[in-house]
């Protein structure tokens, strides 16, 4: 019997068509059926356009209503692959792992540098890939692309034109096609830790900082007076904050007194943060932060957007950062 494998159009480069003001969605859900039927076989496809947007509009109210169509949806279905911008693809794939906790089929999103009717086009084989995962009765949230299965909470985009255009960070790929097939490490799968409950209730008031030298402690003043719950900071190397001269770590200090959550990762893609070895991450963790380690900064920002939501405790919001959900952060 075919598995049946529900497509949702959100929009992006895939399903994109020229205009006189550059690329923008156009292509239907009839039309994604006809090009992917080719590499759908023992696949039966169901395909709904979700929206029709580039990925740079999608919002957080869209990962709401895509994460509860897709709950409503996971009993009907062996897998559901969403079609995806690439642009904020990652943030969309690390915010369904949160919000899709424990879900028990696949759920597989990918997208493409090109669009589907075009003659070179990326999007037949990231589909293939994508629709396969799918059908793989593996759980969880997944990237499908250029031949990779990631992880939806390790996946970052770190290339703006080539078909390599993610990778998984700080975490082995889930799974690689060759000429043996599609190969899945299933030690590598996110753990069913309960049943699954859809959440996806999630706090948009935070900042993302990116600490600069000469930062002024006015950006996170600005932040306290608009009512922002977190704060992610993107800090030096292993985590370092400054504190002489702009004194960076007790402004912090201060904003944790007050009941804001402080995130702090590192600026460097790969490896994560120490905040235990220079002083400058040593004052930010006396400061009262909290520490993202070797989380992506699509996966810190959505987890902090997530857990607000799910929470007003400051200290519970700690306890939810001190453990691994879905394998998004490896905590030492």
């Amino acid at each position: 019997m075919d598995k049946r494998i529900l497509i949702l159009n959100t929009g992006g480069t895939l399903a994109s068509v020229a205009s006189e003001t550059g690329l923008k969605p156009g292509i239907k859900k009839e039309d994604v059926l006809e090009e992917l039927s080719a590499v759908s076989k023992g696949i039966e496809l169901i395909a709904e356009d979700f929206s029709s947007v580039d990925s740079a509009n999608f919002s957080p109210e869209h990962w709401a209503a895509l994460a509860e169509r897709i709950a409503h949806a996971r009993r009907e279905y062996s897998g559901i692959v969403v079609i995806h911008g690439t642009d904020t693809l990652a943030y969309t794939s690390s915010m369904l792992s949160f919000m899709l906790l424990n879900i028990d089929i696949p759920v597989v999103i990918t997208g493409s540098q090109l669009n589907l009717t075009h003659p070179v086009a990326d999007a037949l084989e990231n589909c293939r890939l994508a629709f396969h995962m799918a059908a793989s009765g593996y759980p969880g949230v997944f990237v499908a692309f250029n031949r990779r299965i990631i992880l939806g909470c390790r996946a970052s985009k770190v290339r703006s034109l080539s078909f390599d255009a993610f990778e998984s960070i700080n975490f082995p790929q889930i799974g690689t096609v060759s000429s043996l097939g599609l190969s899945i490490d299933s030690s590598l799968l996110p753990e069913r830790k309960d049943i699954f409950s859809l959440r996806n209730t999630y706090c948009d008031r935070i900042r993302v900082i990116k600490l600069f030298p000469g930062i002024t402690a006015d950006v996170f003043e600005e932040a306290e007076r608009a009512g922002c719950r977190g704060i992610y900071v993107e800090a030096f190397g292993l985590g370092g904050v400054p504190f002489l001269g702009n004194d960076i770590s007790g402004k912090i200090h201060e904003l944790v007194q007050n009941g804001i959550t402080v995130l702090v990762g590192t600026q460097c893609r790969y490896e994560g943060s120490n905040l235990n070895v220079y002083e400058t991450g040593m004052k930010a963790k006396a400061a009262g932060v909290t520490e993202s380690f070797d989380m992506t900064t699509e996966a810190a920002v959505t987890k902090l957007m997530w857990v607000l939501g799910q929470t007003d405790d400051p200290e519970l919001v700690r306890e939810y950062f001190s453990v691994s959900l879905c394998r998004e952060v490896t905590i030492p």
